[in-house]
């Protein structure tokens, strides 16, 4: 093939010698062991904590704040756990963050997925006036709701009061959200059909949509039970009465009269005792909804 005038040739690089396979491959593992050291500083960043916590309610006031500073206990002790029983009602506090952590997410679990259902296959004046209220509100930060919402509940009547805990959350905007990108996903197909066979919108949710949320539905039930049993201000503001007190404020709360009083190493050592039994509920519900929550957000990721 000649060229043509007035082109110059285009320049071609001249050919290298193969790669050596041994360079590759030990190239590979350098970076497979920078990989994997990663992982394990990161691992052990995360887990430490963890295990503080457990050895450290075993052990003696004086051995927990000993410098420097031990990781089995010396002398093991059950103390701690003794201690929580005894001068701190841990049974009712367990018992409030149960009830309201439980009946919020029942709430979300029905309510959510209708809100979501809606903005997301529904056809209705206001639609995206809605759906820009719901992520404004996600956006919104935490400590900006307190006080309205310590007003409205006041004004109704609801402080100290398991309901002025568990209303203002029923319906989650994480969880309209959620089930309405996951909702997204279902083929408009489906819906014409069943609307065309003469199923109603209340029937096509409740025996189509709401069967195929699946882990979506795992993805809320986690996320608002969490949040929900680690919430601590708005509990703060609402309640004034120990015997209301969730996990959360009840452990601070005796903290601070502990410190107060001058013994701050007992308090800090029932503290962190209390925090410890207080997060296994949550570890149990990971363990086993993991796998179903992970697919469910990664479900809902992809829609817009």
């Amino acid at each position: 093939m000649t060229a043509l005038p007035n082109q110059q040739p285009i320049p071609v690089a001249a050919p290298t010698a193969g790669a050596n396979p041994a360079r590759i491959e030990g190239r590979a593992k350098r970076t497979n062991v920078l990989v994997w050291a990663i992982l394990l500083v990161g691992l052990v960043l995360v887990v430490a904590p963890f295990v503080w916590m457990v050895l450290g309610s075993f052990k003696p006031q004086g051995e927990f704040l000993r410098v420097p500073p031990t990781w089995l206990p010396e002398q093991p002790t059950l103390d701690n756990y003794q201690r929580l029983f005894d001068r701190l009602d841990f049974p009712r506090f367990f018992f409030n963050s149960v009830v309201v952590a439980a009946a919020v997410t029942i709430g979300n679990l029905i309510f959510a997925p209708m809100l979501g259902w809606a903005l997301a296959k529904l056809r209705w004046r206001g639609k995206g006036f809605v759906m820009g209220l719901v992520l404004a509100t996600l956006m919104l930060p935490a400590g900006a709701t307190l006080i309205p919402l310590f007003i409205l509940m006041s004004s109704l009547g609801l402080v100290n009061t398991y309901p002025g805990l568990i209303l203002p959350f029923v319906a989650g905007p994480l969880g309209v959200f959620l089930t309405r990108q996951y909702f997204l996903g279902i083929p408009d197909e489906l819906i014409e059909a069943a609307r065309i066979d003469g199923a109603g919108e209340f029937r096509i949710f409740r025996q189509i949509a709401f069967r195929l949320l699946g882990p979506g539905f795992v993805t809320v039930l986690l996320f608002t039970f969490v949040a929900t049993w680690n919430n601590y201000f708005l509990p703060l503001v609402m309640l004034s009465e120990p015997r209301w007190y969730p996990l959360t404020v009840g452990l601070a709360q005796w903290n601070a009269e502990a410190t107060a009083g001058g013994g701050a190493t007992a308090a800090f050592n029932t503290v962190i005792t209390g925090a410890l039994i207080s997060i296994i509920p949550l570890i149990i519900a990971f363990i086993f909804l993991q796998r179903y929550w992970q697919s469910g957000l990664a479900a809902g990721s992809v829609k817009g």
